[in-house]
């Protein structure tokens, strides 16, 4: 899928070049298609004043990407990540790009290393993905290991 194939109503992701967002990805739906730039409004984000509106922003088409398929690990089921693994963890409303610092030690959380900013933090293992980039019109997954696609 092109950028310029997205059409009104398509769910989508969107990728935050904002100082601080760096490395983010919030969900949205394609308000309409301007060629170069989408409106899209965020499904989990609002407006700075009025929470009851959700945001609206034109963005650019190059900031914008289909959803992700999911991914399972045919290892593992899912159930936990490796050090090293380039992950998105979902807070703040968002998918966020790490890397796992590490193994999960039975309590069902991992440490999370975010390059932006420096930060570790743990998470529950449901609350991480496997990272995928949208290169080429094509998913490219982070992981080297067998898995699945679920979606």
């Amino acid at each position: 899928m092109a950028h310029s194939s997205f059409q009104r109503g398509d769910q989508v992701e969107v990728c935050s070049k904002l100082e601080g967002f760096l490395g983010s990805y919030y969900e949205a739906t394609v308000v309409a298609n301007m060629g170069t730039n989408y409106v899209i409004q965020y499904n989990n984000l609002v407006e700075e004043f009025n929470d009851a509106v959700p945001l609206k922003e034109t963005v650019k088409a190059a900031e914008v990407r289909p959803l992700p398929p999911e991914i399972r690990e045919a290892n593992n089921n899912g159930a936990g990540f490796h050090v090293g693994d380039r992950i998105d963890a979902y807070d703040l409303d968002g998918w966020w790009v790490g890397t796992v610092s590490s193994e999960d030690n039975g309590s069902g959380y991992q440490s999370v290393l975010f390059e932006y900013t420096g930060q570790e933090l743990e998470y529950p293992v449901l609350k991480l993905r496997v990272h995928q980039d949208w290169r080429n019109g094509k998913w490219v997954s982070s992981k080297k290991t067998k898995r699945t696609v679920v979606r």
